[in-house]
């Protein structure tokens, strides 16, 4: 009989120690592959957000979006039923024969078609007018001396020389008509300089350099720069303004410019900081949500429904989410209710904005109770301790903030002064979008501000209907007396 053999018993604990040590192991990099995972796959899903980002469906600028333009947005109206274009009863604008014209030629046939016969202006029975309108032959330029005649009095001999008129001021120097198109050009129509010197030279043989219209500009920006305060002033006071800012290169640094404008009026200003806010302001803003507009005390807020607009679109589109849609319709439906009832001059009814009001808390609670049933984001890998709130999704986020603000969103509905959106001032800002493509940034804080004075002049000149070029050359004192501000 074999003697008792000890060894499997002996083995056994060892044998199960390795395997329990083996799965052990294996199940944490398991949790640690699932949690990497969990994170890449949160990480891949942003990416793909921020892939389907457009100027559509987001805050980036059009011109981020290169040569694949998206598809373009639906109007935020409705739809009326009516064909594009000219509606029957618009007046429309063509050219129009006038009863005094500058020329008139006669041509006269020399031989009759029929017979041959010789023809004379006196054989002649009706004719058919036709009238050109055209540009003038380009003239050279208008030079006018101005003389100071000193004179010598018979009775004391005192030598007395007249005074020369307001503005010249140089033996030699251009006039206030060519100051003012070179201001319209470089500032309205945003011609570089070098474009702008060569086109003077070629319509009108103006030989400009850069210093002389910087010296134009400078000088037109001091001699209106109490208009620029009277405007800020005035939009400060304004009953509703819209409020915005863009980011621009002065010297190579990012500096800001913002925006505050109402229908007549707009007022442009350079800070260095993006949270340097319009000051003595009353009345409603209408802005964006950007969060240090909410720090402004003794105002009242209205948000642009264009924001939410195109924050939604992103949802629907990249997220899909239900709500989102149905949050979208509504504000269209919103947006097209309250541009009728501004149009009639008549408030919303009250029961149509209590009937708004349930819709948006039901999408808002629809949408709620969806993201609650979603799982929990994952924080990155490495992050170290968790600080501050856990990370929520885009659309929570949303929801969240239409919750917070339902009634700066919806003011639309209830005050017909407030309009659907933002536009106003994002309109007036495009300008300096549109010169960052042109000509670039500053090179100084004195070219920017003087920039930002003389733009608020052109504006507001523009919303006041008033002519561009003898806005340039009028009087400061008389066009702020002649300021509207409804």
């Amino acid at each position: 009989m074999a003697p008792p053999d000890d060894t499997p018993c002996g083995d056994s604990a060892p044998v199960a120690t390795n395997s329990d040590a083996v799965i052990a192991a294996l199940q944490a990099e398991n949790a640690r592959l699932r949690a990497e995972n969990a994170v890449l796959t949160a990480r891949l899903a942003e990416l793909e957000r921020r892939l389907g980002l457009n100027s559509r469906n987001s805050g980036k600028p059009p011109s981020s979006d290169g040569l694949k333009k998206p598809p373009r947005v639906n109007s935020l109206r409705e739809p009326t039923g009516k064909t594009t274009g000219g509606q029957p009863g618009h007046p429309g604008k063509t050219l129009r024969r006038t009863e005094t014209p500058d020329a008139t030629i006669n041509p006269y046939l020399a031989v009759c078609a029929g017979c041959g016969e010789a023809l004379t202006a006196a054989t002649a029975t009706d004719h058919v007018a036709r009238q050109v309108f055209d540009l003038p032959e380009p003239r050279p330029l208008i030079v006018t001396e101005h003389r100071a005649h000193g004179c010598r009095c018979t009775a004391c001999g005192a030598q007395t020389r007249a005074a020369f008129p307001d503005g010249v001021t140089a033996p030699v120097q251009y006039g206030p008509r060519i100051a003012g198109f070179v201001l319209y050009l470089l500032h309205y129509q945003r011609l570089p300089e070098k474009r702008l010197a060569m086109l003077m030279a070629d319509l009108f043989g103006v030989t400009l350099v850069a210093a002389t219209i910087a010296r134009i500009s400078r000088d037109c920006a001091g001699r209106y720069a109490g208009f620029a305060d009277a405007v800020r002033d005035l939009v400060a006071a304004a009953a509703l303004k819209h409020l915005d800012e863009t980011g621009f290169r002065i010297g190579g640094k990012t500096q800001w410019l913002h925006i505050a404008s109402t229908l007549r009026l707009t007022f442009y200003r350079v800070s260095p900081k993006r949270g340097s806010l319009l000051a003595n302001v009353t009345g409603i803003v209408v802005h964006d949500h950007w969060k240090p507009y909410y720090t402004m005390t003794g105002v009242r807020h209205a948000l642009c429904n264009a924001h939410h607009l195109r924050e939604l679109k992103a949802l629907v589109d990249i997220e899909q989410e239900d709500w989102a849609r149905r949050m979208q319709r509504l504000l269209r439906r919103a947006c097209h209710a309250s541009n009728l009832a501004r149009e009639r001059g008549v408030p919303l009814k009250p029961g149509l904005i209590a009937l708004f009001e349930r819709c948006y808390d039901t999408i808002l609670a629809e949408g709620l109770a969806f993201h609650d049933t979603q799982p929990a984001l994952v924080r990155a890998v490495g992050t170290g301790k968790p600080r501050g709130r856990p990370p929520r999704r885009v659309g929570h986020n949303l929801l969240l903030r239409l919750g917070s603000r339902k009634t700066d969103g919806l003011r639309c509905l209830t005050d017909p002064l407030v309009p659907f959106s933002n536009n106003l001032a994002e309109r007036d800002g495009r300008m300096m979008k549109l010169r960052q493509k042109i000509s670039g940034g500053f090179r100084s804080m004195e070219g920017a501000m003087d920039f930002a004075v003389i733009r608020s002049l052109l504006s507001t000149a523009r919303k006041q209907g008033w002519d561009i070029l003898q806005t340039l050359n009028a009087n400061p004192d008389r066009l702020i007396a002649d300021l509207r501000v409804a």
